[in-house]
């Protein structure tokens, strides 16, 4: 009898890797082709409320005005095997000149390197800094 060179870990973190890439593909709505993303990358998605704003004061902003520098909110769908701060659903803050556009079975979604991230949100963060989604 052979003895398996893996671990009871090792098995468990492969089973929960190709989960998460599973997860990813449904997201994605990719049913035939699988995607994986490289290195350092993120696929995220901007939510579809890119239209009018409004202010804490209740102040009506139309979507053409533009705010300069203003940072944005997405979700990760996808992430490289070299991305350590996030995971995939978490929400990232980024600047939106940072970003490539891609179309992925009609959907638009953006690419991102892991060093263009300035923060993410998710719940299984524990923070104390004060700060809540």
């Amino acid at each position: 009898m052979s003895e398996s060179t893996e671990t009871p870990t090792a098995v468990k973190e492969d089973t929960v890797k190709q989960d998460t890439e599973k997860v990813a593909a449904q997201k994605l709505g990719v049913d035939k082709m699988a995607i994986q993303m490289l290195n350092d990358r993120l696929l995220v998605k901007i939510p579809d409320k890119d239209g009018e704003r409004r202010s804490m004061g209740g102040i009506l902003i139309p979507a053409t005005a533009q705010v300069s520098k203003r940072l944005v909110w997405a979700e990760v769908v996808a992430l490289g095997q070299n991305v350590r701060s996030c995971e995939v659903g978490d929400q990232v803050l980024f600047g939106p000149e940072d970003r490539y556009e891609v179309e992925v079975s009609g959907i638009d979604y953006i690419m991102l390197r892991e060093r263009d991230i300035h923060a993410v949100a998710a719940s299984r963060i524990d923070g104390h800094t004060g700060l809540y989604l």
